[in-house]
């Protein structure tokens, strides 16, 4: 006798974990990865557009290359965290798949032949 509001089965032999679940995460994953990494983009964007636009406007003079140089650095330095947050979650995403099919690869070598 089965009940009707028992998990549905899905072919999937592990027993450790929902295989459905961990599906989810990694997509979650990659989803916020895309997302941070637009958001850092847009930002270092924005902050360009106002650096031209007060070099354009006269409202900053720089006198050197140097200068230049070091708003260029200040402009693009807070986007390295959000290509480092993008890299580490899209590997996260990665990992989960690997370990799945690790122990998806795992269970069906030990099964009987």
């Amino acid at each position: 006798m089965t009940e009707s509001n028992e998990k549905s089965k899905t072919n999937f032999a592990g027993a450790y974990f929902d295989r459905d679940s961990v599906l989810r995460l990694a997509r979650l994953a990659d989803i916020f990865a895309w997302i941070t990494l637009i958001y850092y983009a847009v930002q270092a964007g924005v902050a360009l557009t106002v650096f031209i636009l007060q070099i354009a406007r006269g409202l900053m003079a720089l006198p050197g290359l140097t200068d230049y140089i070091q708003q260029f650095l200040w402009i693009f330095q807070p986007a390295l965290p959000g290509l480092l947050y993008f890299i580490g979650l899209q590997a996260i995403g990665k990992v989960l798949l690997i370990f799945m099919d690790m122990e998806d690869n795992t269970r069906r070598a030990a099964r009987p032949k």
